[in-house]
């Protein structure tokens, strides 16, 4: 029987960073991961091939402007969909590959194979040929992720009424999508396809997009979006998604109770994840596991065994992958001794639409449901110099501080490289700046990021100076 110090169940990126955490602080270090490439949903089926995609028709949809900025592009513009999901998988390839090499400098031990619990300490590894080892591990972190949900009238077939997982491989570009739910991953993948091409439609429950989100956020890209060409059916309950050969139909009834009916091609099911703990066998090592499906954890994300922790997609909070690897890096310095923590109102939230949209701390709506005084600022991007020269010059930046105090207490943002430039605010959050402190910082001329220090500026006094 192998023994360790920690052993690690799944290798997304909260598992591997864990493990490369661990290894550093000098535990002899083990990961286990039930497929053939490591990285988890994230680096496989999640992040990293969305964001290939999303970076491909990007580029091909500002091909088709190139003449605004005086470059003519002479013959036909035409959507290779083969080459790109080709070039999407070897982006995946290479980065999974990446983690692999990772694991061999920290020499973290691999095993393939379903990670199940048989007692505390002790972990079976199946493999697909059906053979077995035991590892024994004084800690234990699972990292198990999350699984795409559906609801229960739903029977996804995963050639026409499908999930993220197979929207990342088309064979075509779909005439009609129909994307149940509009959330960050349905947004996300429908700007894709209506890029190449494809009539997109959108049924969310709530009464907006991204209804998670700031709703000055969701108004924007919903008005970004419609101009774009992508439609959108909020406040619609979905009755039933039915398929007849290449027809798949989606019913709906609206706030009025009015049944409308959308026939596509395709219907892509986008209505969150859930946790996965499938083949764990929690139980039997004293592991709680909540009605919700969520292994149960304290603050310091310690189960109710003493000596197993769990992180990421498979515990309370935001599925985000930054989030889990701030938790597997948190779990890996206490069992060192050390004493981290993480702020989870610092973890930012990013949709990777173009423009993008990011924010990070309260939303209006929760700073008034807390009975919070704020102040606000915003700023346009059509009022910068930088945006106006790049031709990106939808959205705006907003920052909410105390009333009293200045602190800013949110910030949130649309609009060009919203993805990078959110880091700032974190930063500026994290060390309890005052709207007044980024007003005061020198933002170079001219960048995106000068939208910051003017929402700053708005912030303390409305002293904004080019709008």
């Amino acid at each position: 029987m192998s023994q360790f110090d920690v052993t690690i169940i799944g290798s997304g990126p909260g598992g591997y960073v864990a493990a490369i955490r661990c290894a550093q602080l000098g535990f002899k270090t083990a990961i286990i991961e039930k497929y053939a490439t490591l990285g988890g949903t994230c680096l496989n089926v999640g992040c990293i091939p969305s964001k290939a995609l999303l970076a491909s028709s990007h580029h091909y949809e500002e091909l088709q402007h190139f003449a605004d900025h005086g470059i003519e592009v002479s013959g036909e513009v035409k959507v290779n969909l083969e080459k790109m999901i080709a070039r999407k998988q070897a982006v995946v390839d290479q980065t999974s590959g990446g983690v692999k090499y990772l694991m061999d400098k920290n020499k973290v031990t691999v095993f393939e194979g379903v990670g199940s619990f048989e007692s505390a300490t002790s972990v079976k590894v199946t493999k697909n040929d059906g053979s077995s080892e035991m590892i024994e591990s004084k800690y234990t972190i699972i990292a198990t992720g999350s699984k795409p949900s559906s609801l229960p009238f739903i029977q996804l077939d995963k050639d026409r009424i499908i999930t993220s997982t197979e929207a990342l491989k088309l064979k075509e570009v779909p005439k009609h999508l129909v994307i149940i739910g509009g959330g960050v991953i349905g947004i996300e993948l429908g700007q894709v396809y209506l890029r190449l091409g494809a009539q997109v439609s959108v049924v969310e429950f709530m009464d907006r997009i991204i209804p998670g989100m700031d709703a000055a956020l969701s108004k924007e890209l919903t008005k970004v979006l419609k101009k774009q060409g992508m439609k959108f059916y909020t406040s619609h309950k979905v009755q039933s998604v039915d398929r007849a050969g290449d027809v798949v139909t989606v019913k709906a009834e609206n706030a009025k109770g009015e049944i409308i009916t959308l026939e596509g091609d395709y219907s892509l099911v986008s209505v969150g994840r859930r946790p996965y703990t499938d083949g764990l066998n929690a139980e039997k090592a004293g592991v709680k596991v909540s009605e919700r499906g969520q292994i149960e954890v304290n603050d310091h994300l310690q189960t109710s065994a003493s000596n197993i922790y769990a992180i990421g997609d498979v515990v309370r909070g935001a599925m985000l992958a930054h989030k889990a690897e701030e938790e597997g890096v948190m779990v890996a310095e206490i069992l060192a001794g050390q004493k981290p923590h993480i702020d989870y109102n610092l973890i930012p939230g990013v949709v990777y639409t173009w423009p993008e949209v990011a924010a990070v701390g309260k939303t209006e709506e929760q700073l008034k449901a807390e009975g919070i005084e704020f102040k606000s600022g915003s700023f346009p991007f059509k009022a910068l110099g930088r945006a106006r020269a790049g031709g990106d010059t939808d959205g705006f930046v907003k920052i909410l501080a105390d009333a009293k105090t200045d602190e800013v207490l949110g910030v949130h943002m649309i609009g060009a490289r919203c993805a990078d430039l959110i880091a700032e605010a974190v930063t500026a959050m994290e060390f309890r700046a005052s709207a007044e402190d980024i007003s005061r910082m020198s933002h170079a001329h001219p960048t995106f990021a000068e939208a910051i220090k003017e929402a700053a500026l708005a912030a303390t006094g409305n002293r904004a100076l080019h709008v």
